[in-house]
């Protein structure tokens, strides 16, 4: 599969609220369903649906301990994922100066209805 398609499907899994919580935790050592529990405000079942779907995808991956499933991170694309998600950013980038191509006009900076 193509890298980039590859990595805009994980995009896609990974853009979930619940997601990205559990990746976070993942990040930071092994977590066993009942230590996601612990966090998310999803009963147990949705979190192993989540689960299942990063599993599927090769992002995460697991470990039998008794009667416990321990995942962990598998794709280290994630923790570079996770890392942008979480700065901050003290405003927009500075709009050009003029067209480059035709060298002329100017941006008026912010426009009615900019969000």
């Amino acid at each position: 599969m193509n890298v980039l398609i590859s990595r805009v499907e994980i995009l896609k899994l990974v853009a979930h609220p619940a997601r990205i919580t559990i990746l976070g935790e993942l990040s930071k050592g092994v977590k066993c369903v009942s230590d996601l529990e612990g966090f998310l405000e999803l009963s147990q079942p949705n979190i192993s649906q989540h689960l299942a779907a990063l599993r599927r995808a090769g992002i995460i991956d697991y470990f039998i301990d008794g009667k416990l499933r321990c995942y962990f991170l598998k794709n280290p694309i994630v923790v570079d994922i996770l890392e942008i998600l979480s700065k901050e950013y003290s405003g927009d980038l500075p709009g050009p100066e003029c067209c480059p191509t035709t060298k002329k006009g100017t941006y008026p900076g912010k426009r009615d209805g900019n969000v």
